[in-house]
């Protein structure tokens, strides 16, 4: 809850106003003891005594980048919200340099372009001392008016981005600020109405005075001449810091074309060489699968050449089965062939033994029937 910011905020840059802040060193502020103890509660009122205690300015500092109490008292600021006129109060405060300093680093980050220039270009003026914490702890001596400068040239101070300003010379050209106007002509006006009342207050009657008052004294001339070199000069100085500006914006977007056009050519440039790469890694795909593809039809006419062989071998191996087997056959049906003759003799002997009864189980039958085949009679039949 003590982090949050107001509800009653506005969007700064369509944003939180605490996201101005990068999110490390807003961490680092929302972690460090001066932020939990004495920024606490604070309001728009009691903030204005925290301010004037503070004797330095910076962003972080050390080797693991503490904030500064400045920098705390900021993001309190972002936190909060104060409304415009206490800002402007701050900025307008001439006893408490350090609370000038915050709140023209406040309006830097959160008001319009005009706003800033109306505000700040004014503290040009101040002269005084600032103390400055560097990052490696140790402190520097600078002014208001040089902080009050980086503010409004840089886009970096107190380790915040500042957000983006418009020239001051396109916001005249557009009619919405009017020419600055320097501290020191102010002082050439009073030194010019100053030469020219002496002497009506003096009141010499002398005729040369009379001479030079009344307008045709070579001396007045000579004086009103170098009054209008002096203004013809600084106008000069005006114009050759317009043109400046001019070639500087010239200058600043034809780098900024060149650049585009050198990221462009390299950007080009890397596209087609990964258009090659990939080009090559495409034809070396591609040629290893023409090398896959010459291998598996050399596999598979190798395989066939083997299969090939295998079946010769095996129809070989068959005819030779086939031919022991047919040879087998021939032999085997060949024997009984030659039997046969000897085996009807025998069974025709078989027959004609038992047709002649002598196998008759009576042996004086049997002994007289072989008698009766000796004699080519017939066999008893008993």
């Amino acid at each position: 809850m003590a982090n949050r910011t107001d509800p009653l905020a506005k969007s700064i840059r369509g944003t939180n106003p605490q996201n101005l802040v990068e999110k490390i060193l807003r961490s680092k502020i929302y972690q460090n003891t001066y932020w939990k103890e004495q920024c606490f509660g604070l309001t728009a009122e009691t903030l204005v005594d925290k301010a004037m205690e503070l004797d330095h300015l910076g962003g972080t500092f050390g080797g693991n980048r503490k904030p500064t109490p400045f920098i705390c008292l900021v993001m309190k600021m972002l936190q909060i919200q104060p409304e415009k006129d206490i800002v402007v109060e701050f900025i307008k405060n001439e006893d408490y340099k350090y609370v000038r300093a915050l709140g023209a680093f406040y309006l830097r980050i959160t008001g319009t372009d005009i706003d800033i220039y109306r505000y700040l270009e004014p503290l040009y003026n101040d002269y005084r001392k600032l103390r400055r914490k560097l990052a490696d702890g140790q402190y520097a001596l600078t002014h208001v008016d040089e902080y009050i400068d980086e503010l409004l040239t840089t886009d970096y101070s107190c380790d915040i981005a500042l957000p983006r300003i418009k020239k001051r010379s396109q916001l005249e050209h557009n009619g919405q600020l009017e020419p600055r106007r320097s501290a020191l002509e102010d002082d050439f006006e009073e030194e010019e109405e100053k030469d020219e009342d002496e002497p009506l207050a003096t009141g010499l009657d002398d005729e040369h005075e009379k001479d030079y008052y009344r307008g045709g004294s070579p001396t007045r001339e000579r004086d009103r001449d170098r009054r209008r070199d002096s203004h013809r000069y600084r106008d000069r100085d005006y114009d050759r810091d317009r043109d400046y500006d001019r070639d500087y914006e010239r200058d600043r977007d034809y780098d900024r074309e060149r650049g585009r056009r050198d990221r462009d050519r390299d950007r080009d440039r890397d596209r087609h060489r990964l258009r090659d790469d990939k080009d090559y890694g495409r034809e070396r795909d591609r040629e290893r699968d023409r090398e896959a593809r010459e291998r598996d039809r050399r596999d598979r006419e190798r395989g066939r050449h083997r299969s090939y062989s295998r079946s010769r071998s095996r129809s070989r191996d068959r005819k030779d089965r086939d031919d022991d087997r047919r040879k087998r056959h021939a032999r085997s049906s060949a024997s009984p062939a030659r039997d046969e003759p000897k085996k009807k003799k025998e069974k025709k002997e078989k027959k004609e033994k038992k047709d002649d009864g002598t196998d008759h189980p009576d042996p004086e039958i049997a002994e007289a029937n072989r008698l009766r085949a000796s004699l080519g009679l017939k066999p008893l039949k008993l």
